[in-house]
């Protein structure tokens, strides 16, 4: 831009006095016609990009996600066994109940690494027109740490708070689903020893004892197939919030849904196409016995997993909010995939 400026003042230097106008005259008009052309391409181009698309409005109240961490939070390190844990316990069941969701807890004592330790599954349910089940689970337990304090705001604590905004804003709606909801708080998720696979209990794993547990059961009351789809939340309030996709055991259908609304939503950073890598979680037991399920979670880019800063200043009630309406959104393509499906 520089060097055509000059060129064009040299040029006017050596111009007779009856020329100037005339130079001055087209040098304005090319200018003119310069700025039309370039607004012209601006809003062609304008017009062919589409406009992203506005979230809808919700009735997820991110806040009251938040609300819920916080009190996880100030009852302290909730590993399973704990008596910080049987608070967070009531105070779910409390939260379900008022909500006027059905409420049932399940009681079992496994065998750990370092002992029997008594575990508590909580369960609220919305009947729907159809006894077929659509489930929508976090665990609520934080792993054991002696070393250091362990609140996990984020694991455990940020999931089981849209866990249970999900089921005040589903009960508040009015309206009986299409499929029966039900909203599952799994305990004895994590492991009791450091690493995830490094003890075992007579050939069992030492994690998602509270999965394991559920499933065995729907496989005695021969339930396994009214449940259609599981939706796992798990570490989900990061203010930094972005999720990869979890290739190796979700279900690629209700990952194309959940990933797909979000983008259209505008949400398409934060739900993002690379590989999570999760490995195990609470979906693997649904997994195994040929449940749709999906892992919704952040770990591969949470900084503070299983640290001493997994803390309630990590969590974000934006993300929850994401992660909340994006979940509600996706849940009538889910039940309409489902239909189409014939059980299939």
């Amino acid at each position: 831009m520089q060097i055509h400026k000059q060129e064009s003042r040299s040029s006017q230097r050596g111009a007779t006095s009856w020329q100037r106008p005339f130079i001055v005259m087209m040098f304005l008009s090319s200018v003119i016609l310069f700025s039309n052309c370039r607004t012209t391409r601006q809003v062609s181009q304008n017009a062919t990009q589409p406009s992203p698309t506005p979230s809808p409005a919700s009735t997820f109240d991110g806040q009251r996600a938040f609300e819920h961490v916080r009190k996880q939070v100030e009852f302290g390190p909730r590993p399973a066994g704990s008596a910080e844990l049987a608070k967070a316990k009531d105070y779910i069941a409390g939260q379900l109940h008022s909500f006027g969701v059905n409420v049932s807890t399940d009681e079992f004592a496994p065998q750990t690494p370092i002992g029997v330790r008594k575990m508590v599954n909580i369960t609220g349910e919305i009947p729907g027109e159809s006894s077929e089940v659509i489930i929508i689970s976090s665990h609520y337990d934080t792993k054991l740490y002696k070393e250091f304090t362990f609140v996990g705001a984020n694991d455990g604590g940020s999931s089981t708070g849209a866990l249970l905004e999900l089921a005040r804003v589903i009960a508040a709606s009015g309206k009986k689903p299409r499929f029966t909801y039900r909203f599952v708080f799994f305990d004895g998720e994590e492991a009791f020893c450091e690493g995830w696979d490094e003890c075992k209990n007579n050939g069992e794993p030492d994690h998602t004892y509270g999965s394991r547990r559920y499933v065995s059961q729907l496989k005695q009351a021969n339930e396994l197939k009214k449940v259609r789809a599981l939706i796992l939340l798990d570490m989900v309030g990061y203010k930094e919030l972005i999720f990869g996709r979890d290739k190796a055991l979700s279900a690629p259908w209700l990952l194309d849904i959940i990933w797909g609304t979000a983008r259209e939503m505008g949400f398409a950073k934060n739900f993002a196409p690379f590989d999570e890598g999760v490995g195990s979680d609470d979906h693997e037991p649904f997994v195994l016995e040929k449940i749709p399920s999906a892992d919704i979670i952040q770990i591969s880019t949470y900084p503070f997993w299983h640290k001493p800063g997994d803390t309630l200043d990590k969590i974000s009630p934006e993300s929850l909010k994401i992660v909340g309406d994006v979940v509600l959104l996706s849940l009538p393509r889910i039940e309409q995939r489902l239909s189409e499906s014939n059980g299939g």
